[in-house]
């Protein structure tokens, strides 16, 4: 195994230059993360690492961590395949999440990915809104996104399906795939050329293992049955890691999201609902929020036909959203600025302390 091969290039070298005279580190990239282990790739092989506590300790969120992809600095043990992680090297893309539960921080389910596939089933799972989400952190995340339409023989009309995609998604590349059949296998096998990193992103069912599975060409990853009366499926695959494939690209398989809260995606938000902030300029009111204000060129376009209802209705609960998570954002940035000027204080009383004592 070549760094080459892995995805390593000038970029990351350039970043890697300050360690470089250190004989005992070595450039890696993580390829699973698991319960506060690592497992990373690196030039003769691979080697199961944890985060040294010097780099847990300077962490101000969970996000400064490493996560899958990540390109790391890595303190091999003499005669060992473990080591410690001494370094996280500046990520080229990263796709991010508010962290599951009531916890206010950021979570990076995958990091520099060149490319991030949405998988949505057309089943009865299929959700244009949450597609919609899923296309807001992948719009942020500095990856190319890719849509991936599976389950096409349990859609009644897949041309229809697809033009609700379109509509949403603008000139950005839309595939039907079969995944279980075989078919459509060879547009995504095409994004990943030798080098290049894929994130498969989507609900629990909806088939990114078996995508992975054709992509090997043999069962690599375990699946499973979704129920029919539901189409919801259970989560067979229970951890992010990132996967060589045989043509040289490399793929992230991630476990189903049972939760897609938003993060920092305020420039996404332009992007994705471009017709509705094109329309905002036009309003009467500079600061129009599109609700009871006047002489809202928004609202108009929604009585006119011309800007589905549903599509403003979805813009102003992400609006509300965004809104909750600033508050929440700032609540935490004072709470950790706290933290950090006591500790400051106290090193400072230390050193005081330290110096009266060799008086």
């Amino acid at each position: 195994m070549r760094l080459g091969e892995l995805g390593w290039d000038d970029s990351f070298a350039r970043h890697f230059e300050p360690w470089r005279e250190r004989s005992d580190v070595q450039p890696g990239r993580v390829a699973i993360e698991f319960n506060h282990m690592y497992r990373v790739y690196v030039d003769d092989g691979d080697l199961e690492a944890v985060i040294a506590g010097r780099v847990k300790h300077h962490a101000s969120s969970r996000s400064e961590l490493p996560a899958v992809g990540d390109w790391v600095v890595v303190r091999k043990r003499p005669d060992e395949q473990r080591g410690s992680i001494r370094a996280v090297l500046p990520r080229r893309s990263r796709f991010s999440r508010r962290a599951a539960g009531n916890v206010t921080d950021e979570q990076v389910v995958a990091a520099n990915v060149d490319v991030v596939f949405l998988v949505m089933a057309l089943d009865q799972d299929f959700s244009i809104r949450r597609l919609e989400r899923y296309l807001l952190l992948s719009r942020e995340s500095g990856a190319a996104p890719v849509i991936l339409l599976t389950k096409p023989d349990l859609c009644d009309d897949v041309a229809a399906r697809v033009a609700e995609v379109t509509a949403m998604t603008g000139d950005l590349p839309v595939h039907v795939l079969s995944p279980k059949k075989n078919e459509g296998i060879e547009h995504v096998a095409a994004y990943l050329t030798a080098g290049r990193t894929g994130a498969l992103l989507g609900s629990s069912g909806v088939g990114k293992s078996t995508i992975i599975n054709r992509l090997f060409g043999e069962d690599v990853q375990k699946t499973r049955e979704v129920r029919d009366s539901d189409s919801k499926g259970r989560h067979t695959t229970t951890r992010r890691e990132l996967l060589r494939l045989p043509n040289g690209g490399l793929i992230v398989d991630t476990p189903g999201m049972r939760e897609l809260q938003l993060w920092d995606v305020g420039d996404a938000v332009r992007e994705t609902f471009g017709e509705i902030e094109a329309l905002a300029s036009q309003c009467y009111f500079s600061d129009c929020r599109h609700r009871e204000e006047p002489r809202c060129a928004v609202k108009a376009a929604v009585a006119e036909g011309r800007v589905p209802a549903s599509r403003l209705e979805s813009y102003l609960k992400l609006q509300d959203e965004l809104a909750f998570l600033a508050r929440q954002q700032d609540a935490r940035d004072q709470v950790e600025e706290k933290r950090r000027s006591k500790v400051m204080s106290k090193a400072i009383r230390a050193r005081q302390k330290q110096k009266g004592k060799g008086r």
